[in-house]
């Protein structure tokens, strides 16, 4: 790379606009983009080499710190180290801002969802104040509303500056996520280390559960979202009664859906449908719900989300161009420009004047097979090369 004291210019690139994609070459001063030209530039320029040049990837709902923190069932983590990880993994994912999603509320006492982040959140403070990580970090709070201490596990979060996005879950096996109560119990047993007794237990107590505790939380998390300007998100969403109470409450998001009809209702009512990278990347959801890519086919798709896997962000956004479900603008937007304005974050996601030179370099591989792949070749957050 060339760079001036004040500019820095990327050529030779075919950089995805939001709506089109053109050669040429970009600016970048002051940590902002500058001029975008298309056609032939001067040398003595950072010499892209074809590569596309993407806005840097924006990941609203990602368990991937969650999983460095407890890399095995009952084995916690300490949160520097599953911090670096995590910030190291995503930047390597072309993800330049990141909603760590951090849950709160849970009976077991074994896991992170029933223990306090209070220390979690000291530590993240703690490197954005030195300057050590890659990524721009904020907090996504998972609120399990039929869980008794959900509002106790939340007072950390309280006036959080990093806080800028509360999504409503209730994992309550028999509806919403879990309809097929078989689905819940492989992947309790599978992914949490529950016995067959143990999760049998805890449906007879789910019930009640969320009988005594659903409604006075949603209301208490609405009510803190509205107060303090803060994104509100629904969390799969099954029926249109389910999306049309998130409406009304305020939410701009509907995650993870699971069904079309919810999706639609979504649409109509002006929610963001968000669904996941590896539904898009695997044909399909782990729990047997609609499909990313029914509701792309459907024009109902809006943001993606790497979910479990970042490196599945900039995947399933491919997956949908290689697919003929998306044009490289539409299926870039909805892993920048979309999650950003949802998140309400207008400074970045598009290749833009004045937008904050978050850029990602993407090179297209081919495998002997013929299939297609992304390759992240360089990620740079406000002009500043972070891989």
């Amino acid at each position: 790379m060339t760079t001036t004291a004040t500019t820095t210019v990327f050529s030779n690139a075919r950089m995805v606009l939001p709506t089109e994609v053109v050669s040429g070459a970009l600016a970048v001063s002051g940590g902002r983009i500058g001029a975008i030209s298309s056609g032939p530039t001067a040398e003595g320029t950072f010499d892209l080499d074809g590569d596309y040049l993407l806005p840097g990837l924006v990941e609203i709902h990602t368990d991937n710190f969650e999983r460095h923190l407890m890399p095995r069932p009952k084995v916690q983590w300490g949160p520097l180290p599953a911090l670096l990880s995590h910030d190291a993994e995503v930047a390597a994912a072309g993800i330049t801002t990141v909603f760590d999603a951090l849950g709160v509320g849970e009976a077991d006492p074994e896991s992170l969802r029933g223990s306090t982040w209070g220390r979690t959140l000291e530590v993240i403070d703690a490197c954005v104040a030195q300057d050590l990580l890659r990524a721009d970090h904020h907090l996504h709070v998972r609120c399990e509303l039929p869980a008794p201490n959900t509002i106790d596990l939340f007072a950390p979060f309280r006036g959080h500056r990093r806080l800028s996005l509360i999504s409503l879950m209730d994992h309550t096996p028999g509806q919403r996520q879990w309809e097929n109560i078989e689905l819940a119990r492989i992947y309790y047993t599978g992914k949490k280390g529950w016995s067959d007794a143990k999760f049998e237990r805890r449906v007879a107590e789910s019930a009640q559960q969320q009988a005594d505790y659903a409604v006075p939380h949603r209301r208490f998390f609405v009510d803190y979202c509205a107060a303090h300007g803060i994104a509100l998100a629904s969390h799969d969403d099954t029926t249109v009664a389910h999306v049309t109470q998130a409406h009304a409450e305020g939410a701009s998001m509907s995650e993870f859906p699971t069904t079309l009809a919810a999706a639609q209702a979504a649409r109509a009512l002006g929610l963001a449908n968000v669904m996941g990278g590896p539904n898009v990347v695997r044909g399909g959801s782990h729990s047997g719900n609609v499909a990313a890519s029914e509701l792309a086919r459907h024009g109902l798709l809006d943001i993606l989300s790497s979910d479990y896997v970042p490196s599945s962000l900039l995947g399933a956004a491919i997956q949908l161009v290689s697919d003929g479900l998306a044009t490289w603008p539409q299926a870039v937007a909805m892993v920048t420009r979309n999650p950003a304005r949802a998140v309400r974050l207008d400074d970045r996601g598009a290749l833009e004047t004045g937008l904050r030179a978050d850029l990602l370099q993407v090179r297209m591989c081919t495998l002997p097979d013929g299939t297609r792949h992304p390759v992240v070749r360089g990620v740079w957050r406000e002009g500043r090369r972070i891989l």
